[in-house]
């Protein structure tokens, strides 16, 4: 019918016309939740096993430093803070998704990235410090159990922090619809993930290893 206009809902720049939850439009994008959801299954899996081989060893220094001599608790806790504070920010990029506010998506979750960062530069630095302390990943049982869990949690970020900045380039050119708004809410999902393992590796790596 002449002067009728065909909205497609894919097209960028017309968000207005997705529904509330964009990330669930779609049985595509409710299979990638799921999917997801069970990644994290073998995710925790890995991360158990890391955290269980890390307390059996963690007392095994071979005549080095140990934790309650090498952590730095003030600059973990700046590193915890800054990446607490990333959850946050990648939190206010999901509800501007579901306001449909596209710039306000990308500035969170450009923010979310340059946290992520800044807990990368704290956490590279943390290293060099413990290597010139005699702390090395081949130095004893303990330094291997703990650069193996915390670096591979660090290695998580550093993919998060990739995945994220990709999203954001995505969204500039495709911008919100059926299709990005799954990865985004994935994305934030696998981000606070991080977040809880950090969480854990501060209370278990840390803190108990400054207690001895």
């Amino acid at each position: 019918m002449s002067g009728v206009t065909h909205v497609d809902p894919h097209a960028h720049g017309v968000s207005g016309e997705l529904p509330h939850e964009p990330e669930r439009a779609t049985l595509e994008g409710r299979n990638k939740l799921l999917g997801f959801w069970l990644f994290l299954g073998g995710e925790c899996v890995l991360f158990g096993t890391l955290f269980a081989t890390f307390m059996a060893l963690r007392h095994n220094t071979m005549g080095g430093p140990d934790g309650a001599h090498l952590f730095d608790l003030v600059l973990v806790a700046w590193a915890t803070f800054i990446l607490l504070t990333s959850s946050l920010t990648s939190v206010f990029a999901i509800q501007a998704m579901h306001a449909k506010k596209v710039p306000q998506i990308m500035l969170w979750l450009g923010v979310t990235v340059l946290l992520g960062l800044g807990f990368l530069g704290l956490e590279i630095y943390e290293f060099f410090h413990y290597v010139h302390e005699g702390h090395q990943f081949n130095s004893s049982a303990f330094g291997t159990s703990f650069y193996s869990l915390v670096g591979f949690h660090g290695a998580h970020v550093a993919f998060g922090v990739l995945w994220i900045t990709l999203l954001i380039f995505q969204l500039a050119r495709k911008g919100l619809t059926t299709v990005t708004a799954p990865k985004v809410y994935v994305a934030s999902l696998y981000w606070h993930f991080i977040d809880v393992v950090w969480v854990f590796i501060f209370t278990i790596v840390y803190l108990m290893g400054k207690m001895g």
